[in-house]
This record gives structure tokens, sequence and C-alpha cells, in this order.
């Protein structure tokens, strides 16, 4: 992969653009090589730079840099998914599609299915430290939404909703993962999941 010229002509990446150019060639060399034959020289070369490059970078060396690929990209698989479900009016309707769109995107995910067959352990000893990381930021979201809902009457008055919304990330990641007897690619089915799992315990009852 070729370096990119930065906006102001300088010839240098700025930090940034320099940590997302060796995270981009991170997965190139992943998707040719697999996860474990990866290098560090590999990554150097394919970003068009060199390997003390990218120890200062990534002082930490390979296992760094892996890390923080992984996370990079869980992080923009779930920007994905928050993009598809911005126009969504409610909870409801955002857990929904939400599953409905993260399911079809995992199952889309060449890279992702080749390495958890090939690679299985590997692979998901690093997704557990990446969703681990990006937890926070769907905690926050969630969080959100409740409290808009607490406030528009949908959601009950006494919801803990920090409580509430960690429960919700935790039981959206548990089911992206292993959705079990129920059929992510169904949107009946969808509904009624989130309905009798996700929104039993905090939805107001109607007066």
């Amino acid at each position: 992969m070729a370096p990119t010229t930065p906006a102001d002509g300088s010839g240098r990446d700025r930090p940034d653009e320099r940590r997302i150019r060796f995270y981009r060639a991170a997965v190139d060399c992943v998707d040719v090589a697999g996860l474990d034959a990866t290098s560090v020289e590999d990554v150097a070369r394919a970003a068009g730079s060199s390997r003390a490059t990218l120890y200062r970078v990534f002082p930490g060396g390979r296992q760094q840099l892996i890390t923080e690929t992984v996370t990079w990209e869980v992080a923009r698989f779930f920007a994905r998914i928050e993009s598809a479900v911005a126009d969504e009016p409610d909870l409801a309707s955002k857990l929904s599609t939400g599953l409905v769109v993260g399911h079809r995107a995992l199952d889309q995910h060449a890279l992702l299915q080749r390495l958890l067959r090939t690679e299985p352990e590997a692979v998901l000893s690093e997704l557990s430290v990446a969703t681990s990381l990006v937890l926070g930021a769907i905690v926050d979201y969630l969080g959100a939404l409740l409290d808009r809902a607490r406030r528009d009457g949908v959601v009950r008055a006494d919801c803990d909703v920090p409580e509430a919304a960690e429960h919700l990330a935790r039981l959206y990641l548990s089911y992206l993962g292993s959705p079990g007897r129920w059929d992510l690619d169904d949107p009946a089915a969808v509904g009624r999941l989130v309905e009798s799992q996700f929104l039993a315990g905090v939805r107001a009852v109607p007066a």
C-alpha cells in the first residue's frame, strides 16, 4: 500500500494518518498471510514505511499493532451499524435494525469468517480485547437513547439508565455473536427478540 500524501504538502503523514496507514496495511497483510504469520516487517513494507518508523508509532511492537488494528476495525464495524440505525425513530427499531445489520455484516465479513475457521483462538482473543474497549462507547450510545425514552415515557421512570444501558449493550453483543434459536435474518423474529429479551424489563407499563 502506497503512503498517503498529507494535505499540507509536507511529504510526511500527520500522526493519526500514519497510524491509520499502518492499520490498513496490517489488515491487508492479515488478509494475505493470516493473523499469526503477519510480521512487523510485512506491515511496514505494505505501508511503504520502515520497521523503525513502525516501532516509533507502536513501541509495544507487533502485539500493540495487532491489538490496535483489531480495535480500529471493530470500531469501524460498529460505526457502520450506528450509521445504519441513525434514521430509525426509536430505541426498539434501532436495536432491531442494529441486530439485523450487524448479523448480516458479520456473515459477510470474509476476512473475519476465514480467520474464525483457520485461527479461531488468536482472533477470538483479539476480538475479546477490542470489544471490551468499544463496549463503553456502545453503553454511552444506548444510555442516551434510554434517557430520551425515559423522558418520553417509553421507559420506566425508575429505570437505572447506566445499569440498563450496560445490560442492553452486553445483551446486544451476546446475541450478535450467538443468536441461538433466533433468526436474525427475519425482521419479525428480531422484533420479538427485542421486545421479549431487551425491552421487557425497562418498558413503561401503560396506565
